[in-house]
C-alpha cells in the first residue's frame, strides 16, 4: 500500500489495510468519528488506481447510508463497488450482479432468483441440519481446532456446493480459491503483493473455477438436476449467458460463503466474550435465536463498505428536518461504511452492547434497502440459526480459545483464524 493522505489525518485508517489487519479493537472509535463528522468525510489518496486522483467521500451514519441505497439512479454501482478501481482484467472475473445497474441488474437478477425460489429455500433447513451434523462429527476429537477452517468455511460451502451440483472432491480448492479472490489483500493467501501479483492470482484462479464451472453446466444441460444450475442453463425462459453464469458462480461461490463464514466466526467470538448473553440463547433457544441472529449480524457486520458513484450534478443528502448537508457531483466516488451505520446511537440504543433480544434492529448487513439487498440473506440466517443451535447442543463449552487472526482487509470483515476449545 502507498502512502496516502487525506484531508482529515484523522480519517486515513479508512484505506490502511495494515491497520483494519492489527488494530480491530480501534475499529469502533473510527465508526464513531466517522458518523459524528456531521455528513461525508472527503478522504484524498495518491494511489494511481484510484477512483478519481483526490479520492472519495466516506458516509457512516445510518441515514445516509439507508438514503445512498435507495437511491440507484443518483448513486451508481455500475462503476465499481470498491473503493479503487480495478483493472479490465480483474472486472472481468470480479464484476458480477452487484457491479451493475437497472435494467441488467434487474435482468440478471430475475433470472437468478430462480434458484433462489420459497420451495427451495424452505428444503435447505433439513440440509442444513444434515451438513451441520456431518461438520460436527468431523471435528477434531482433541478438544481445540481452528474454528474457521473446522466447522465456519465448511458449512456455507457443502450448502452452496450441495445447492449448485459440486462434487465433493472439489471441496478444498474451493476453499483456496474462495480465500484468493475475496482475500487478495492478504499476502497470506496471495503471496505476491505487487498490483501485477494480485491480478495474476484472482485471475488464474477464477480461470479455475470457470473452467470447472463449465464441467458442470455441460452436464446439466445433458442431464439436468434439481440444483441452482440446473434452473439456470435449462429453463424454458431467459437463461444465463456463459459469461454471466460464470460471474454469478464465482460470485456464489465466493461471497455467498465468505459473509456466513465469517458471521459464525465472529458469532461464536462475541458469545464467548458476551457468556451472559450465550446462556440467555441457550436457556431459550427457539425464542431467541431470531434476535440472536439478527444482533450477530448487526455487531459483526461482515461486508465493511460498498462504493458508488454520482449520476449527476446537484446530488445531495439532507438530515432529518430536511436540511441539505452534503451536495455531490457527477462522477464523486461515495463509499458506505455499514459496521459504522450498524452502531449509529440514532437508530440503536447502547449500539455498543452487544443484546440478543435487541428490537428493533434495523441493521443493514446484508446492504441497505433497494435492488442490491443480498439475494441469499434468508439462507444466512437459516444457516447461523441452525449452526449455532447445532454447535452448542454438541458442544456446550465451546468457546473462542485465543484472539483472532484478522484477514488484511476494509472490504471483508474477515476473520481468517480463530483458536475454539471444546469438550470432546
Amino acid at each position: 500500500m502507498s502512502a496516502i493522505e487525506t484531508d482529515e489525518q484523522q480519517f486515513a485508517p479508512l484505506i490502511d489495510l495494515r491497520w483494519w489487519q492489527e488494530r480491530p479493537a480501534d475499529r469502533s472509535e473510527l465508526y464513531r468519528r466517522l458518523r459524528e463528522a456531521g455528513g461525508p468525510v472527503f478522504v484524498r489518496t495518491n494511489r494511481p488506481d484510484s477512483p478519481r486522483p483526490r479520492g472519495f467521500w466516506a458516509v457512516g451514519s445510518h441515514r445516509d447510508v439507508v438514503d445512498i441505497s435507495r437511491r440507484p439512479g443518483e448513486f451508481s454501482s455500475g462503476q465499481g463497488t470498491q473503493i479503487f478501481d480495478q483493472t479490465a482484467e480483474m472486472r472481468e472475473y470480479r464484476g458480477s450482479i452487484i457491479d451493475m445497474d437497472d435494467p441488467e441488474h434487474m435482468r440478471l437478477r430475475k433470472i437468478v432468483s430462480r434458484g433462489f425460489t420459497p420451495r427451495m429455500l424452505s428444503d435447505l433447513r433439513g440440509l442444513a441440519h444434515e451438513t451441520t451434523a456431518e461438520i460436527l462429527d468431523e471435528m477434531p476429537r482433541s478438544g481445540r481446532c481452528d474454528f474457521v477452517s473446522s466447522f465456519a468455511t465448511l458449512l456455507p460451502l457443502r450448502i452452496i456446493d450441495n445447492m449448485l451440483g459440486v462434487p465433493r472432491e472439489h471441496e478444498q480448492f474451493i476453499v483456496q480459491a474462495t480465500n484468493v479472490v475475496l482475500g487478495a489483500s492478504d499476502p497470506e493467501y496471495v503471496p505476491d503483493q505487487t498490483v501485477a501479483g494480485i491480478e495474476a492470482a484472482v485471475t488464474d484462479t477464477s480461470e479455475q473455477l470457470i473452467e470447472l464451472l463449465k464441467q458442470i453446466a455441460e452436464d446439466r444441460i445433458a442431464h439436468p438436476r434439481d440444483d441452482v444450475i440446473s434452473k439456470l442453463v435449462t429453463s424454458d425462459e431467459e437463461n444465463l449467458t456463459p459469461q454471466e453464469l460464470a460471474k454469478f458462480f464465482i460470485l456464489l461461490i465466493g461471497a455467498g460463503n465468505e459473509t456466513t463464514r465469517n458471521a459464525l466466526t465472529h458469532g461464536l467470538l462475541i458469545l464467548s466474550a458476551h457468556p451472559e448473553q450465550r446462556d440467555r440463547l441457550l436457556a431459550n433457544y427457539g425464542d431467541m435465536a431470531p434476535t440472536a441472529v439478527e444482533e450477530i449480524l448487526r455487531y459483526a457486520s461482515p461486508v465493511i463498505h460498498m462504493r458508488r458513484t454520482v449520476t449527476r450534478d446537484g446530488v445531495t443528502l439532507t438530515d432529518s428536518q430536511g436540511a441539505v448537508t452534503h451536495t455531490f457531483n457527477a462522477g464523486d466516488k461515495v463509499v458506505v461504511w455499514y459496521p459504522a451505520a450498524n452502531r449509529d446511537p440514532a437508530v440503536f440504543d447502547q449500539p455498543e452492547r452487544f443484546d440478543i433480544g435487541r428490537k428493533p434492529n434495523n441493521h443493514i448487513a446484508f446492504g441497505g434497502p433497494g435492488p442490491h439487498f443480498c439475494l441469499g440473506a434468508h439462507l444466512a440466517r437459516l444457516e447461523l440459526n441452525v449452526a449455532f443451535e447445532m454447535l452448542y447442543a454438541r458442544y456446550p463449552d465451546i468457546t473462542a480459545a485465543g484472539e483472532p487472526v484478522m484477514l488484511r482487509s476494509n472490504f471483508v470483515n474477515g476473520i481468517k483464524h480463530l483458536e475454539a476449545s471444546y469438550t470432546p
